[in-house]
């Protein structure tokens, strides 16, 4: 979700300039069952915009309606929506709305972390019951330091039998690291970015491709692998090797020994595979198992994937399943909860 609040947080500088106001919108407490969970946001401009999303649409326009009082007043303020009878969720959700006002400091300190992938924690106070109060509202911890949302948190005591709490940590941006540039290369990164992952390219030197082929791509470089300081790899990290150059590669697999990441994919067929392990071990006789263990290849799930877009479709979800520590089985044979 960080990527969620990345967006509302640029879209919010960008309304400040010209003078407009916003209302940041939180689902904090759900009853029941919802599209989506407690910890999901969304802007409201002055002018009526909308960025981002807290259900699967039929919400947005009353908290665009109930948000005009926010900008009336200033006022953080409580709203419910039931579900059970307009969206046939069955459950009522339970919407902070607060006036998003982050100070500079706050504003600098975040576009570093986002910068440099550190965890943040967002916490919300929060009442069960609707209507206005100056007691409500969110801050940021970012390094020991808090700093409110809303610019009005006070007298958190003189309501404290009735107050709630949402804490939500929030983790740097998913990364996906693609090694390659071909066709297919940039058909899976124009869809991880829709997914609002960052994502990163990492072409052979001899191909053709650039960065205007690749315009969702946050990072782009065609050199050899050695020259190249991946320290930004992390466990929110994923990678895919698919060049379609069995000597790249290989030395790709070779560098990313080093690393730790959340998920290795490598693209073709199980016999490449088996003949780019092999020589690996050759080459890296001392090399662990591990890591051998954590490549996934041939890369993604068996869903008939033909098509590049469906090949792509295919890792995404194996992507997800892997980080997410979820086996895939159809949601109909789901005993338990959508989310659980």
């Amino acid at each position: 979700m960080t990527h969620e609040f990345k967006t509302i947080l640029e879209t919010h500088l960008e309304a400040k300039m010209v003078g407009l106001k916003s209302v940041l919108a939180t689902v904090v407490y759900l009853e029941g069952s919802s599209y989506r969970k407690p910890g999901v946001r969304m802007l409201v401009l002055e002018n009526g915009t909308m960025v981002g999303a807290v259900s699967g649409g039929c919400v947005e326009k009353d908290i665009v309606r109930q948000a005009e009082e926010v900008f009336k007043t200033g006022v953080s303020k409580m709203m419910q929506y039931d579900g059970r009878y307009r969206l046939g969720c069955e459950g009522i959700l339970h919407i902070l709305l607060e006036p998003f006002s982050p100070n500079e400091d706050c504003i600098n300190l975040l576009v570093q972390i986002f910068k440099i992938r550190q965890n943040f924690l967002i916490t919300s106070k929060y009442l069960k019951e609707e209507g206005l109060n100056e007691h409500i509202g969110s801050f940021l911890t970012l390094e020991n330091k808090k700093f409110n949302l809303s610019g009005k948190l006070n007298g958190f005591k003189k309501i404290n039998d009735r107050l709630f709490q949402f804490e939500q940590l929030m983790k740097p941006c998913f990364k996906l690291l693609i090694f390659g540039g071909e066709h297919d290369a940039v058909i899976l990164c124009k869809m991880a970015s829709e997914l609002g992952w960052e994502v990163g390219i990492v072409a052979p030197p001899s191909e053709s491709k650039t960065k205007e082929s690749f315009p969702e791509a946050s990072f782009f470089a065609a050199t050899d692998v050695e020259l190249l300081d991946l320290k930004f790899i992390d466990e929110e990290t994923s990678i895919v090797v698919m060049s379609h150059n069995f000597s790249y590669d290989l030395k790709y697999l070779k560098v990313l020994n080093s690393y730790s990441f959340g998920y290795l994919g490598l693209l073709g067929p199980a016999k490449r595979r088996e003949n780019l392990l092999s020589q690996l071990l050759e080459l890296e006789p001392e090399i662990e198992f591990d890591f051998i263990e954590l490549i996934h290849g041939p890369a993604g799930l068996d869903i008939g994937a033909e098509t590049p877009q469906e090949i792509a479709l295919s890792i995404l979800s194996e992507i997800l399943s892997v980080t997410r520590d979820k086996k895939p089985i159809s949601l109909k044979h789901k005993k338990e909860g959508i989310h659980a």
